[in-house]
């Protein structure tokens, strides 16, 4: 089997593989990919460093070129490079494909920020003196990425960085290596120079722990857990250095009862359960008013019962399988502490057996649960959700934002006076009205609040907040 290696100085090295399993058949070994060690990790770092210089004064029109022409490659491979993603993380073909998409979309708007980069010309209060402020790249950016967004997420972090003029220290989750490496593969065969964008990967404790103790690391943007978040931050800190965090969300979606009632039901069906529940903005808590409470709750049961829970790569399934046995273990852990609490399994929350080994879990439905239990209030990350009776719009809005979470926030009503109401008043980076709590566009900000998100948005011209650092100069007429 060939041994994907990790792209150094713009030089393919490494020799220890590991096999990137599929988790809707662990029989299935993807491809062998290379792990790290912290002199990798160094010698990436070390290149970036000696890469900056040039780069980051490189013409805009080269990074537009190179940017744009990893894009279309991307959206021309998006049914290749769909089908791996899907291999590598379980989720269905047609979200394998539209976050491949996706993803090409990103790079062919980071390609048009290229050629769209602006500073300001300002009058001094001083006569004869000119005044220029201007965005200049920060240095050398270290990129760890999940795994549940395999694609989208190192598109989103990656095109921004290299659009300003930054160099690149990449890491990607040790379970989805195949559509990073494929990425970096795709942007070196683009024209990249060597040592702007460098490949490590490995183990968190490994080449994450030598991302964070680099003194040559101006900046960290980091996707993953609230305590690997709080690792970055803190390292950082010692490094003076720039730090971006997405971490966890436990998002509320409310329904009221004038809400229409399919709109809802497929709007939280979509927010708990697409992608198998593995989303940072998926929706695990589920606010209903009680005047549809008992309707709402017989049709999200009718509703999941029509789901189809299967190998990814097939026609026909709806959720594929958790990410893999950890992760598993951690979701059936829920279910028993929900029960425990006092919560009702009212739907699913079985092991199931399908033709090939994985793992396959039943989406969990619970109701009769109250906003100070566990699985009200700590991140599950996996297809179970539950839902929570309140009196009416008020005690829904306050159960809301009863979270330490503050990353996406939805409603399902007719009322044009809640909906307004709640997009002022939900205490989250993203509010949705009739929609899913996950599901973003491309071109606009990504991220939260409270102990959601750290640092400036993701995505669309906010990116330039976190990728670049302000300069003002001034001159004498």
């Amino acid at each position: 089997m060939t041994l994907h290696q990790n792209l150094i100085a713009g030089e393919w090295v490494g020799s220890d593989g590991v096999a990137n399993v599929n988790p809707s058949n662990t029989n299935d070994v993807i491809g062998e990919y290379a792990r790290a060690t912290a002199d990798d990790a160094s010698a990436a770092i070390a290149a970036a460093k000696a890469a900056f210089p040039a780069w980051s004064r490189s013409g805009i029109l080269e990074r537009h070129a190179i940017l744009r022409k990893t894009a279309d490659e991307i959206l021309a491979r998006k049914d290749e490079l769909g089908r791996l993603l899907s291999r590598e993380e379980g989720k269905t073909l047609a979200e394998g494909i539209g976050e491949t998409v996706r993803a090409g979309q990103i790079f062919d708007f980071f390609a048009g920020e290229c050629l769209r980069l602006a500073g300001e010309t300002l009058p001094s209060v001083r006569p004869n003196i000119g005044v220029e402020v201007t965005r200049e790249a920060v240095g050398v950016v270290g990129i760890i990425t999940p795994w549940n967004f395999p694609i989208a997420i190192p598109a989103w972090k990656i095109a921004p960085a290299l659009c300003y003029g930054n160099t690149i220290v990449f890491k990607p989750a040790e379970l989805v290596p195949g559509c990073s490496w494929a990425i970096v593969d795709i942007l070196h065969r683009a024209g990249l120079p060597k040592g702007v964008l460098n490949l490590v990967m490995g183990k968190g404790s490994v080449v994450g722990q030598a991302l964070l103790e680099s003194p040559d690391v101006q900046a960290i943007t980091f996707t993953g857990s609230v305590g690997t978040g709080k690792r970055v931050a803190m390292a950082s800190v010692e490094h003076n250095r720039k730090f971006q965090l997405e971490m966890g969300g436990k998002n509320p979606f409310v329904v009221l009862d004038d809400a229409d009632l399919s709109v809802a039901v497929e709007a939280a069906v979509n927010s708990a359960f697409f992608s198998t529940g593995q989303r940072c903005t998926a929706s695990s808590r589920i606010i209903v008013t009680e005047g549809i409470h008992d309707k709402f709750v017989a049709a999200m049961g009718e509703r999941m019962q029509g789901l189809v829970v299967d190998d990814a790569l097939k026609a026909g399934t709806h959720i594929g399988p958790v990410i893999d046995q950890s992760q598993l273990n951690q979701d059936t852990d829920y279910i028993a502490i929900g029960k425990n609490e006092g919560a009702r399994l009212a739907f699913g929350g079985e092991l199931i057996a399908r033709d090939t080994p994985g793992f396959y879990l039943q989406p969990a439905l619970f109701t009769e649960a109250t906003n100070a239990m566990r699985i009200s209030r700590e991140e599950i990350f996996g297809p179970v959700a539950a839902v929570i009776r309140v009196k009416d719009y008020d005690e829904a809005l306050a159960v809301a934002n009863d979270t330490p979470f503050g990353l996406s926030s939805g409603i399902a009503t007719t009322s044009l006076k809640h909906a307004t109401h709640f997009k002022r008043n939900a205490e989250a980076g993203m509010v949705m009205v009739n929609l899913p709590t996950a599901g973003v566009d491309f071109h606009v900000p990504f991220g939260g609040r409270k102990g959601s998100s750290y640092g400036p948005r993701e995505q669309g011209k906010y990116a330039a907040e976190f990728y670049t650092t302000v300069k003002t100069a001034y001159t004498l007429a």
